[in-house]
């Protein structure tokens, strides 16, 4: 594998402060959990046994108008269910029934019946078989049914930004026809069903094109991170046998050019399976071109018929293959279908963020990370509007992000607590969004990671103006979508989520599987639902898939997050259950300590790791990134020492605290805890190739010998 980090450095991005590293991150951030269970996420709502009496407090609560207008209660009174709660029961109950339900609420097509909507044992649903007998393939429903009109066929369909501030439009009539031009340059290199087909592109029209046009031939879609550096994207074309790549010459971050191709050139030199390269034209800088496998996107694609008909593809036919990160070893590619990810991504997306036809949804993210597809699949399905940004969301400025909700009237902005983080510690409280016209906006949403309560209360109160509720969503790669998800029928308090997603039977408990309330265990789910993923690819006995989710206690989808419902049926994320670290006999999780620590001033980030101890088994090393005008020094770790011993008493007060420049992260700003106590420990790292900012393993050692 090649030198990550000076590669990522060469591409553009300045990962020398905390500030920068959440800005970068945050072009592609969105929803949690998207890495397997033997990763971890770092800052959480609050500490885990306890939490500020504020906290207490509801934060927003849903108007009659609100209630009476959403998706969800209009689904709801389709089936004469009266309450939240009743739906519930059904839904996890009789989910034969409620798949059904879902498919034809949301008016998803099939060219051939299913023969029912799921089909499984119930004492055994690890492989559910989900519309046997059913053929469909996806775009028919994201494309060809708003055709059918003049209305919807003239309804804006894409909106994307380029960092240079140029705009293209796609209307529903106009992507039939780039999708169709598209579909028909793919087949004509010979792709077609089955075969896999990398994407790795920045957030541009012509990806959201890509996208669909090869789910419409019957390929496979092949999602790769745009900043990825050549070794990653190597490593997952090879695991794929991906047959071509679409990628771009390059493009733009902060004013600069970042070439792409080049990467994408240096992994193809080593994926025997790999024949075609298609690249489009966008940054405008020299690349070469090697004749008879790489194509310009301007000379194939464009002169094509728009018109290709969707293939005949079975409803479980995959349609994706997502990479996810493990502790060692290569990624895993989560398996997903043409009946599954789109309909569960599209549920969550009406019910829980209520995005209704014609509405305008814009999600900071990246095509490689789940929440691409999950945008383009939702929205067009929805026949709502996708929007999509190419460049770093606070360039020239931190109002970048606002300014482009109020150019394009979005309804919905998705984002995360990082790129909030990031807004808040660089934005004068008073001209946050000064002179940019919110008016259209209604909700934010909000994936990627855990809140703390004071971003959460700055992007509700300063920029929603305490009225624009904030939509917590938090699931996975392997869900399709949301395990739990605020919704337009409950109150929330900061930080929290407000219900599981309709269909997920989820609950808490201990070891044994027993339910808890109000007490910390572990997030299960305990039946199917459609999104959940059909395996990982190359596990033909399944084996790495049943280890990951089935082996901790037995019939129960462990998901591998420690979770709490309070009294009020709120619902908290608390860090991940491996991280647990026991101090004394007293279990405790990095989470505590990490709200702690984030609440000083001085402190932009933190991760809280244990590492073993003679007499106390383990204790606790906490690692903080501080502001830019901060300067690390021994009062102020001793001071944040402190306050962790203050709030959860002298015993558990950290062995060390640490200051760095950056915390190591996935793509969807996950701070990586286990690389993290690695580091710290001088041992192998294990597989690292998800982290943008690998240079931060090396700061952390340096930060260790500089304390020694």
């Amino acid at each position: 594998m090649r030198n990550e980090p000076q590669e990522v450095a060469e591409r553009g991005y300045d990962l020398s402060t905390g500030v920068e590293i959440d800005a970068y991150l945050s072009y592609c951030v969105g929803m949690k959990n998207q890495q397997q269970p033997t990763d971890a996420e770092h800052s959480v709502p609050m500490p885990i046994d306890q939490k500020p009496e504020t906290e207490s407090e509801i934060l927003w609560s849903p108007s009659p108008q609100d209630i009476a207008g959403s998706q969800l209660r209009a689904f709801m009174d389709s089936h004469g269910i009266d309450d939240f709660a009743e739906l519930m029961t059904r839904s996890t109950g009789d989910i034969p029934w409620f798949t059904d339900a879902v498919i034809k609420f949301l008016g998803i097509h099939f060219t051939t019946p299913y023969e029912a909507s799921v089909r499984y044992e119930t004492h055994d649903w690890k492989q559910p078989v989900w519309c046997p007998g059913g053929r469909m393939n996806i775009t028919a429903s994201c494309v060809d049914r708003w055709l059918e009109s003049e209305e919807t066929s003239s309804r804006v369909a894409l909106i994307a930004e380029l960092e240079n501030g140029d705009v293209h439009q796609l209307t529903y009539a106009e992507l039939a026809e780039q999708v169709g031009k598209c579909a028909n340059g793919l087949l004509e290199l010979g792709l077609g069903h089955g075969d896999r087909i990398g994407l790795y592109m920045p957030m541009t029209w012509e990806i959201a094109v890509a996208l669909l046009a090869i789910a419409r031939i019957g390929a496979i879609v092949l999602p790769l991170f745009s900043g990825f550096a050549a070794g990653a994207v190597e490593q997952r074309l090879q695991d794929a046998g991906a047959k071509a790549v679409i990628t771009a010459d390059g493009f733009h971050r902060r004013g600069k050019t970042v070439p792409l191709k080049p990467q994408a050139d240096a992994a193809a030199e080593s994926v025997s399976s790999l024949r075609h390269q298609v690249v489009l034209k966008l940054a405008g800088n020299d690349v070469a071109m090697v004749p008879g496998r790489d194509h310009w996107w301007h000379e194939l694609i464009a002169p094509q018929s728009p018109d290709c008909p969707a293939a005949d593809t079975a409803a479980e036919d995959p349609l994706m293959i997502i990479y996810t990160s493990g502790t060692t070893g290569k990624p895993k590619g989560a398996i997903h279908t043409h009946c599954g990810f789109p309909v569960k991504g599209t549920q969550d997306m009406t019910f829980g963020l209520d995005v209704k036809p014609g509405e305008r949804i814009h999600w900071v993210t990246d095509m490689g990370w789940m929440m691409g597809p999950w945008l383009i699949f939702g929205a067009t399905a929805l026949g709502a509007t996708a929007s999509v940004y190419e460049g770093a969301p606070d360039f020239p400025g931190p109002g970048r992000i606002w300014e482009i909700a109020e150019r394009h009237k979005v309804d919905v902005l998705g984002l995360s607590p990082t790129l909030v983080r990031a807004l808040q510690a660089n934005t004068d409280p008073a001209a946050a969004a000064a002179g940019v016209d919110l008016s259209c906006l209604r909700m934010f949403g909000s994936t990627g990671e855990p809140w703390n309560p004071d971003p959460f209360h700055w992007l509700f109160e300063t920029i929603g103006e305490s009225r624009r509720p904030i939509i917590n969503y938090t699931g996975g790669t392997e869900i399709s979508g949301g395990i739990l998800m605020s919704n337009s029928l409950h109150p929330f308090k900061a930080a929290s989520f407000s219900a599981p997603c309709p269909g997920m039977d989820v609950d808490v408990v201990d070891d044994q599987g027993n339910s808890l309330k109000g007490e910390v265990g572990e997030l299960v789910i305990r039946t199917p639902w459609i999104g959940m993923t059909r395996g990982f690819w190359h596990d033909e006995d399944d084996t790495r898939y049943h280890e990951a989710y089935w082996s901790k206690i037995p019939g129960i989808w462990v998901h591998g997050d420690w979770a709490r419902l309070d009294e009020d049926g709120q619902w908290w994320i608390l860090g991940r259950s491996d991280d647990t670290i026991n101090v004394g006999g007293k279990r405790c999780g990095p989470a505590e300590f990490e709200s702690i620590l984030v609440a000083h001033s001085a402190i932009v980030e933190a991760a809280a790791v244990g590492v073993p101890h003679p007499v106390k088994g383990a204790e606790v090393i906490c690692f903080c990134v501080l502001t830019p005008s901060t300067a690390p020094s021994d009062a102020l770790a001793d001071e944040l020492g402190q306050k962790c011993a203050d709030f959860l008493g002298r015993p558990l007060r950290p062995g060390r605290v640490l200051f760095v420049p950056d915390l190591p992260r996935t793509r969807s700003s996950k701070v990586m805890r286990r690389i993290v106590r690695s580091a710290y420990l001088l041992q192998d790292p294990g597989d690292t190739s998800s982290l943008v900012n690998p240079e931060a393993v090396d700061s952390i050692r340096q930060a260790v010998a500089e304390a020694t």
